[in-house]
């Protein structure tokens, strides 16, 4: 099964809307047949592996990340494929989070006579299902805020300079982790502070996801690096009515696409932000914005996973942290992650958990 991981780890952020998948074919204690599934309307993981294994995947077990499918998509069914091979055993990471067929795939291969197990490195492979689990039960993208801060809590100076709280080795994760995501967002602040790329760099075959920004006023310059620079990425600037329509059109004169969206309180619909983009297939949405959207994103419940680099670096005085408002005013009241893991990035510590979840824990 880790096998299994780390070949549906190779299609993260390129099967949108589908989940990545990673499959394995074991014969006599031997690897016979492996694969993944590498994007939409391509094969699934278990079809590449069936493929690669030929005739000797007749009595054959198989491993595979996520319950094999029962239903006719862009693809056909992958259990009456693995039944028609002739495999024998089906070892399962995970059952399909789709409430619409969850179950099904395992119901079938039983019916048939194939020994089935499942959970096998459930917590592995629920992580890596989260964000299709998130999309296909409530029409909404996987929401990761990413954030660095210095031991004192501040993500800026006072002067409002950003660069660099976290060192080299914790930024070019940071670009792995954009590599692997559907879309990026930012709030109109920093665009105008920072005038950020928002691209992927220094990663081998590395490709930009989809740019969001939130501009309830519509400031975003429209020379800004993140619509000019050459991608093959769009751009997506989501604002209110009060847009002047002078500059929406000079913006999408420029190849930006801009959705005029309901408004809360003067900004941005976040809830109907995040539906836009579900619908759009995005699963993983990454958030790199100051703590204006950050406690905008927490105060509606919307963050599902927080990834904090912690910088060992003092700044002092009252420089931005993390989040804004009042907060809470109890410690009993404070908001707890789950399934916290921590990594080292040379002297950055990167503290990664969940807040929300649409899986079972």
């Amino acid at each position: 099964m880790r096998e299994a991981l780390r070949q549906a780890r190779r299609g993260i952020g390129r099967t949108m809307p589908n989940p990545p998948v990673g499959a394995v074919l074991v014969r006599d204690d031997k690897i016979i047949g492996r694969g993944f599934h590498p994007r939409a309307g391509e094969a699934h993981a278990e079809i590449f592996a069936l493929r690669a294994a030929g005739y000797e995947a007749c009595g054959a077990t198989l491993y595979v990340t996520l319950e094999p499918c029962s239903h006719q998509g862009l693809t056909g069914p992958c259990a009456d494929e693995l039944i028609a091979a002739g495999v024998s055993r089906v070892l399962i990471g995970c059952q399909d989070p789709n409430p619409r067929v969850a179950g099904r795939g395992i119901d079938r291969l039983r019916a048939a006579g194939i020994a089935v197990e499942t959970g096998i490195l459930a917590d592995e492979c629920r992580r890596l299902l989260l964000p299709f689990a998130k999309l296909v039960t409530t029409g909404s993208p996987y929401v990761m805020v990413k954030s660095a801060v210095t031991l004192d809590g501040k993500i800026a100076t006072t002067s409002g300079d950003s660069r660099w709280v976290s060192n080299a080795k914790s930024r070019r994760f940071v670009h792995r982790l954009r590599d692997q995501c559907d879309a990026i967002m930012v709030g109109s602040g920093t665009v105008l502070h920072d005038n950020p790329l928002l691209n992927v760099r220094g990663i081998r075959g590395g490709r930009d996801p989809l740019r969001v920004i939130v501009d309830s006023r519509l400031r975003t310059p429209a020379d800004a690096l993140v619509i000019t620079q050459n991608s093959t990425a769009g751009v997506l600037i989501a604002t209110t009515s009060v847009a002047p329509a002078d500059k929406v059109r000079q913006l999408k004169a420029r190849g930006a696409e801009v959705a005029i969206l309901t408004a809360c309180q003067g900004r941005v619909d976040l809830p109907a932000l995040l539906c836009l983009l579900g619908q759009r297939g995005v699963m993983s949405l990454l958030v790199e914005g100051g703590r204006t959207l950050n406690s905008a994103l927490l105060a509606e419940n919307l963050i599902d996973r927080l990834l904090l680099f912690i910088a060992p670096k003092i700044i002092g005085g009252d420089g931005p942290g993390l989040f804004a408002g009042a907060g809470k005013e109890l410690m009993a009241d404070a908001i707890a992650l789950r399934h916290v893991r921590t990594r080292r990035f040379g002297t950055d510590i990167l503290v990664d958990g969940e807040l929300t979840s649409c899986l079972p824990d």
